[in-house]
């Protein structure tokens, strides 16, 4: 009996306010009451839930005197503690705050109402809501949150204009179900990048942020976090950071490569471009077929080990890309260079191996000596596809052996 009454007070939880929590004996107290009293004004039936991430000064103790839940989390990091608070809730929703008192945790009214509409996802936008003076560094306020927020939505076409406020609320299973990962400050761009992969709604509120009642440093640090910030969205994003830097660099060079091939181009009366350019177009060629081979690669590895989602286009992809067609066709860039680079040492030879003076044959040369190069990367990233499907293959190849076996006990 008392199991199930305990039961069926987990189940009527409808929203826990989770902070997770290093040394903030400062502020801990004032944020529990925000929190607490918006659940009572609210008539909302909910919990506030401490995720304490190590804390030496004490703040276990203040959580529990004024009333939230603790929970210990033993992996370091941002995103860790509330990796471990988000799997204990008990809440059906769960909006989540820093625990130095820059957020209201008194006006919560909008996520809660964005959520019961259906909302997976609510964001904070600090933006529109307004931003105390002194409440954000110059860096943050005008280059770091509005740069990476431009290139979340690009990347991803979400239209969240903060991508980086740390005040959110959420559909616990939805976000359960997403499995994230990171344990940083880059937890907050996961979230929201995975939820979008995922085709979950996001929504977004105004909120405000004013100074934090610390006196010691944020845990936060600009440079460090801010490229974990970065390179989350780069990985998560073989297009941009792959294929649309390679095809751009690939066409220019083409083009180039094309122009030049028969002799200088003169652009204008004091400049013109010749086999400098020539080099340096080659060069660009290599390089965008090489970004465009790696694009092709973590797209596809990305696909068949679910880290991104099916579409159209990757689907051709995984149809398409093997380790024997990228060989091949290795082979035949592998050929049609050996056959410039064969036809310069046959003009060589013509001349007894004496000086050239025909301006073709450097530019031939260059040429030849680039499409082995291409074919070589090409051909070596076909067996490094092969070795990413290893791993891929054995478990698809286990699956059935384990069905199997689960079935046995019940044949018997």
């Amino acid at each position: 009996m008392n199991a199930f009454t305990a039961i069926r007070a987990a189940e009527e939880v409808e929203l826990t306010i989770l902070m997770p929590c290093l040394n903030e004996a400062e502020t801990l107290a004032v944020c529990i009451g925000k929190a607490r009293s918006f659940l009572d004004r609210a008539g909302i039936s909910g919990e506030v839930l401490i995720a304490d991430n190590g804390s030496s000064d004490g703040s276990q103790q203040i959580a529990a005197d004024n009333g939230a839940r603790v929970v210990p989390v033993t992996n370091k990091g941002y995103g860790a503690a509330l990796l471990g608070g988000i799997a204990v809730a008990r809440g059906r929703y769960i909006i989540m705050g820093d625990a130095d008192d820059s957020y209201d945790f008194g006006s919560l009214e909008a996520f809660v109402s964005r959520l019961r509409s259906g909302a997976d996802l609510v964001m904070g936008n600090r933006f529109k809501g307004g931003i105390e003076p002194g409440a954000m560094p110059p860096l943050h306020r005008y280059l770091g949150n509005p740069v990476l927020s431009f290139i979340g939505r690009l990347f991803f076409r979400i239209k969240t204009g903060d991508f980086h406020c740390g005040l959110r609320g959420f559909n616990a299973d939805r976000i359960r179900k997403l499995d994230l990962q990171t344990n940083g400050m880059e937890f907050a761009s996961e979230m929201v990048v995975r939820s979008a992969l995922a085709g979950l709604r996001i929504e977004e509120v105004p909120t405000t942020l004013k100074p934090d009642g610390r006196s010691r440093p944020p845990h936060l640090r600009t440079w460090r976090d801010g490229w974990r910030h970065l390179k989350f969205l780069l990985v998560h994003n073989p297009r941009w950071m792959f294929f649309i830097p390679g095809t751009a660099l690939l066409c220019l060079g083409a083009l180039l490569v094309t122009l030049l091939m028969l002799g200088p181009l003169k652009v204008v009366d004091n400049l013109s471009l010749d086999i400098n350019t020539f080099v340096a177009a080659c060069f660009m060629v290599v390089v965008g077929v090489q970004l465009i081979t790696s694009g092709a690669i973590s797209r596809y590895y990305a696909e068949i080990t679910g880290i991104l989602p099916r579409n159209r286009r990757s689907d051709w992809l995984t149809r398409t890309l093997s380790t024997d067609r990228l060989a091949g066709n290795a082979g035949i860039c592998f050929a049609g260079g050996a056959l410039f680079f064969g036809y310069a040492i046959w003009r060589w030879a013509s001349l007894g191996f004496g000086p050239l003076k025909d301006p073709e044959i450097p530019r031939v040369v260059v040429l030849g000596l680039s499409l082995i190069v291409i074919s070589l990367q090409a051909f070596f990233s076909a067996f490094l596809l092969g070795v990413l499907e290893i791993p891929v293959k054995r478990l698809k190849a286990a699956q059935p052996s384990q069905s199997g076996d689960s079935a046995a006990p019940g044949e018997r």
